[in-house]
């Protein structure tokens, strides 16, 4: 098994994601350790979660910047300072660059609430009502110059109940999350899952279990 992966999280609002990233990797064992947390917005309430968790955590204002590329490059400098290997986005509200994409291919996972390739993009639990679907739910993939398009890490699926709405199915759908990211960020500090040729290569033996998870529906 690879050593301790650094791991560098970009975040924008709460950081739930953010929190159940830091809870796995302060477990006895975990193979990644956060080592940077930057928000493009000064008030991220995530920010807080990783001060508490002890791991350094700062503002890169987007608005600070004269376009995307300098506010990416001034990004990059300080994940590269502290030497992130694999950069996990968790509620990051910036759609990057190609540019961007490109200098940390393969090295950049993100989970998205539905089941990938349906409902890529925003509103994804009103538009899974809308379409009728009985099963939603989360993924995780590499980072691709699509958006919300790069090959499958992991997912998880939730059941759409009677009288669901959007509210009540998203709050569904994080919990999914919470476990799924998790397990999904193991696999490829393990080696198990890795970027190969813009694909996800899942390593021959690897428990199809840690990658796909089915939720109990709610009693």
């Amino acid at each position: 098994m690879p050593g301790i992966l650094k791991v560098g999280v970009l975040i924008s609002g709460r950081g739930s994601n953010l929190k159940s990233l830091l809870d796995a990797c302060a477990t006895p064992g975990f193979p990644a350790e956060i080592v940077t947390v930057l928000s493009n917005r000064p008030g991220a309430g995530g920010l807080d979660h990783a001060r508490k968790a002890g791991v350094p955590a700062a503002v890169v204002d987007h608005k600070a910047y004269g376009g995307r590329e300098a506010f990416e490059s001034a990004l990059t400098a300080a994940l590269e300072r502290t030497g992130v290997e694999l950069l996990c986005l968790a509620g990051f509200m910036r759609v990057v660059t190609p540019d961007f994409v490109r200098h940390w291919q393969g090295r950049m996972i993100n989970i998205h609430p539905s089941l990938l390739p349906l409902f890529p993009g925003l509103d994804t639990h009103a538009r899974a009502l809308a379409a009728g679907v009985k099963l939603h739910g989360c993924s995780v993939h590499y980072v691709s110059e699509e958006v919300d398009g790069g090959p499958l890490i992991g997912q998880a699926a939730v059941p759409v109940l009677p009288g669901d709405d959007p509210e009540r199915l998203a709050a569904r759908v994080l919990q999914a999350e919470h476990r799924l990211y998790p397990a999904c960020l193991r696999l490829v500090a393990e080696g198990k899952v890795r970027w190969r040729d813009g694909r996800a290569e899942v390593a021959v033996g690897a428990d199809a279990g840690d990658r796909l998870f089915n939720p109990p529906a709610e009693g």
